[in-house]
């Protein structure tokens, strides 16, 4: 009989605390004043709430490696091309030991000397000139001429401009041209030759000749017969031989 009262006991008690959870919401938050007030002892929380995470060490987390297609696409690495596998053996092509044709190049044929283009009398050259060269036209042969001085005519009028040249066969002393001064054209070709007497000039050129006295004691001769007139001193040695 004692054991069926405290069974009564018990069930009535439950269901006392079932009716007073169910009136009162309170009663369902343990944390609660009123909760704790209406609860047995038996029945409240002996030890305070969870409220803190821990996190247990464990392994470092795993970076997966971009060594896929796809993983390399979406990091932007561009692919890598894939070479094409070397043949086994080497062949050696036989045109590749024929020697390569070199370009012929033409040299520019060399202009002539103005030696060669003289000839051996620079007289009897420039002689053919008269009429057609130009200053400029013997600078290109001749060269740079050494100096000038003016023509006078027999009024001692200037009428023209002599220049200086040197022989380019060395066989005069040097060689004179003189240019028309309205013109421009060469008219007179004079030379002074080193060693020439009248006596062998007029071996060299022979036909009458009209004589005039010239200043100390000099002699002009004219050929009448050719275009060519000669200055000889008092000794009878040339001083210069003119063409014009």
């Amino acid at each position: 009989m004692k054991w069926l009262r405290l069974v009564c006991l018990a069930v009535l008690a439950g269901g006392l605390v079932g009716s007073g959870a169910t009136a009162d919401p309170a009663a369902t938050n343990p944390e609660g004043t009123s909760s704790t007030a209406k609860l047995p002892p038996v029945l409240r929380p002996s030890e305070p709430a969870d409220s803190v995470q821990i996190t247990l060490p464990g392994p470092p987390p795993v970076t997966p490696a971009l060594n896929t297609p796809v993983l390399k696409k979406i990091a932007g690495i561009p692919p890598v091309a894939k070479l094409a596998p070397l043949p086994r053996k080497l062949v050696e092509d036989a045109s590749l030991r024929q020697p390569i044709p070199l370009p012929v190049v033409t040299a520019a044929p060399a202009k002539p000397s103005p030696r060669l283009e003289i000839g051996p009398e620079v007289a009897v050259y420039c002689k053919r000139q008269i009429g057609h060269w130009k200053e400029s036209d013997a600078r290109k042969v001749l060269g740079e001429p050494s100096r000038h001085r003016p023509a006078y005519d027999e009024k001692k009028a200037v009428n023209g401009t002599i220049y200086a040249f040197a022989d380019p066969t060395s066989k005069y002393k040097e060689v004179e041209l003189d240019f028309d001064l309205q013109s421009g054209a060469l008219r007179t070709v004079f030379v002074y030759p080193p060693r020439l007497t009248w006596d062998e000039c007029r071996r060299l050129w022979n036909g009458p000749v009209a004589a005039a006295n010239a200043a100390q004691g000099r002699k002009f001769y004219s050929y009448t017969n050719r275009r060519l007139d000669v200055l000889v001193d008092p000794a009878g040695k040339v001083i210069s031989l003119g063409w014009y």
